[in-house]
């Protein structure tokens, strides 16, 4: 039986990945910024497209299991291959503590209740995380049907916003007042900082290649168009809030997106917005829970993690490693359970970013040295390692530190998985 991923399944893996609950929370959080959030978006966009072809270009070249793993290893050595693997892990695992409290944050918004009762939005949160794993552990096909279905879903009500924009702007309709924002280097710098969370998850197709048919020309196609239609979606949902939101009401929105339909398509679309948010952030975490359990495994086939993550069940899913790694995701779930859903979701997604963006590094600098000559990529990825650096450094020394903390615990791992070897 073919329990491979094909190309539609992919494409969905990684539009499904990178469209998150996200980008029906951004809106209000840029909206002060102006213009300088469109200008933010392209410089985001560049960013996560020379990413996007150095991922591109070495899964083609290397179709291997675990993506960032194997490029890193074959360029720099085992230590080098683990070190981009666990914060590959760690950002995987953590950040999508965030995507299940964003599922049940809009949830709340569909049953009150939820948020009412101190610790409930973890225990449900906790309860998706084991929902999508076990869904997973099924087999890839099993999760690439759920993710078709999710990226449809997620994708209505963001289409007919911007559809809506475009009528709005052939119309002639009133547009909202100019926010009056200058252009400025911090301004951008914000709206750069804030959007590439929308991005992360354009190298999810290299992660699963051994589960992939026809990866050599598969995962190029599904990570370039990918990117791609993502960028066109957000800088379409962002134009529309620039130009008919005014600034004041966006900002003040819980929920901007079923704002702006109410504001020009009656005010009862609130709760279908809600549930299709809801449905986007499951997806989302459908995608990574995924993603979370290939690196482990793929570790363990490469002999630098312990072998018993290199087990598999009879649909070719490596169950031990969902296991662990959904375990470790309720863990921290659970001991922030204190933080309300706003602020939990926004400790773990800085966390997590500063933990992972080492594997977007070490990719990039991997491209330089396993595919030389190449006129295209050797540029894209000077700017994807520059990229990295500079958004590493716009999360702030606190979300670094305990990134820096996470790498590091992986360390004696390492060494205990060479010395048994050795032994």
């Amino acid at each position: 039986m073919n329990r491979k991923l094909g190309f539609a399944a992919l494409l969905a893996l990684v539009i499904g990945n990178m469209i998150g609950s996200g980008i029906y929370l951004l809106p209000a959080t840029l909206a002060p910024l102006g213009w300088n959030q469109l200008a933010g978006w392209g410089i985001t966009i560049c960013g996560a497209l020379a990413l996007a072809l150095v991922f591109a270009r070495l899964g083609a070249r290397i179709p291997l299991a675990g993506g960032p793993y194997a490029y890193a290893r074959a360029a720099f050595g085992p230590l080098a291959g683990f070190t981009t693997a666990w914060s590959y892990w760690v950002m995987s695992w953590v950040g999508n503590a965030a995507l299940a409290v964003a599922t049940i944050s809009a949830l709340s918004l569909i049953f009150p209740v939820i948020g009412q009762v101190q610790g409930l939005p973890a225990l449900l949160a906790v309860g998706c995380v084991w929902i999508v794993t076990l869904v997973n552990i099924r087999g890839v096909q099993a999760a690439g049907r759920v993710q078709e279905v999710t990226v449809a879903l997620k994708l209505l009500p963001l289409i007919v916003l911007i559809g809506l924009a475009a009528w709005l702007l052939i119309s002639g309709s009133e547009r909202a007042p100019d926010p009056g924002v200058p252009f400025s280097t911090g301004a951008l710098a914000s709206a750069a900082g804030l959007t590439f969370w929308g991005f992360l998850g354009l190298e999810a197709a290299t992660i699963p290649a051994d589960k992939i048919d026809d990866p050599a020309r598969n995962v190029p196609r599904a990570t370039l168009w990918g990117v791609a239609i993502t960028g066109l979606v957000y800088i379409g949902i962002s134009t529309a809030f620039a130009l008919y939101m005014p600034v004041a009401e966006a900002t003040a929105s819980a929920a901007p997106v079923a704002d702006f339909l109410g504001r020009y398509l009656g005010t009862n679309l609130a709760m279908v917005v809600a549930a299709c948010a809801a449905i986007s952030a499951f997806g989302t975490l459908n995608g990574w829970v995924l993603v979370q359990a290939e690196m482990p495994w793929a570790m363990a086939k490469g002999g630098v993690f312990p072998q018993w993550f290199a087990s598999e069940n009879a649909r070719g899913a490596p169950v031990r490693s969902h296991l662990v790694s959904s375990g470790l995701l309720s863990l921290v779930t659970l001991l922030n359970y204190q933080k309300g859903m706003g602020e939990l979701f926004a400790f773990v997604a800085s966390v997590s970013l500063a933990a992972g963006l080492l594997a977007y590094l070490i990719s990039a600098l991997a491209a330089l040295k396993l595919v030389r000559g190449d006129a295209l990529l050797t540029p894209a990825a000077i700017v994807a390692a520059g990229f990295t650096v500079w958004a590493e450094w716009g999360l702030g020394g606190e979300a670094m530190a305990y990134g820096a903390v996470l790498i590091a615990a992986g360390l004696p791992v390492y060494w205990w998985v060479s010395s048994a070897k050795s032994s």
